[in-house]
């Protein structure tokens, strides 16, 4: 009985130093993928990088394709328009202002009621409105109608916290999510007319 005793230990033993065995060997394989493949990586790094050198070679060619599309129409194979912003904020302004983003699909309106450099911005709100898909391929007067009238709506919500001082006109701040021409201000100008709307379209950002 005591030699089975003794035989069983003796197999039970040499089984764990078996298994032990394989768990130090598959670790040591692994170790090895793992440090092949982060070599391969490594490499792969090296021959994607982009010299310095040349990353300022293309910034530097990206600023002379800019200036020469501003400079003239067609001048460059980058699309470029002039902003007509021809000032920037300096933190003292105060009152209330409208600004109206016109993406794809939709358009944002917020408005905003500033208190100067002390008082930052007091107050704000905004909305987000879908635009139907037949005013997406529609004429131009319909969809900036649409916009003017949608903004009518909005401007008519504007609550206690919201002060125009007497005698100041609405000024709205007009971006696009892409490059347009000064020709929208117009036309978004005499939709807001079309709709009784007294604001102004005092910045294009496109």
């Amino acid at each position: 009985m005591g030699k089975v005793a003794v035989g069983a230990a003796v197999i039970c033993a040499a089984t764990v130093c078996a298994a032990a065995a394989l768990v130090v060997r598959h670790r040591m394989r692994s170790s090895a993928k793992w440090a092949r493949a982060m070599a391969i990586i490594k490499d792969f790094e090296e021959r994607c990088g982009t010299p310095l050198a040349r990353l300022k070679q293309v910034a530097d060619a990206m600023t002379v394709e800019m200036h020469a599309g501003l400079a003239s129409e067609g001048g460059s194979k980058l699309k470029m328009l002039i902003s007509y912003v021809d000032n920037l904020p300096t933190g003292n302004e105060k009152g209330l202002f409208y600004a109206l983003d016109l993406g794809g699909t939709n358009f944002r309106v917020l408005r905003v009621q500033l208190g100067g450099k002390d008082g930052g911005i007091a107050h704000q709100e905004f909305a987000e409105v879908s635009i139907p898909q037949d005013l997406m391929v529609g004429t131009s007067d319909a969809l900036f109608d649409y916009i003017a009238a949608e903004l009518s709506k909005f401007v008519a919500q504007e609550g206690q916290d919201f002060q125009l001082p007497p005698g100041r006109q609405r000024e709205l701040g007009f971006t696009f999510s892409f490059p347009v021409g000064q020709d929208v201000v117009a036309e978004l100008t005499r939709a807001l007319e079309r709709q009784g709307l007294d604001m102004r379209v005092s910045a294009l950002v496109g």
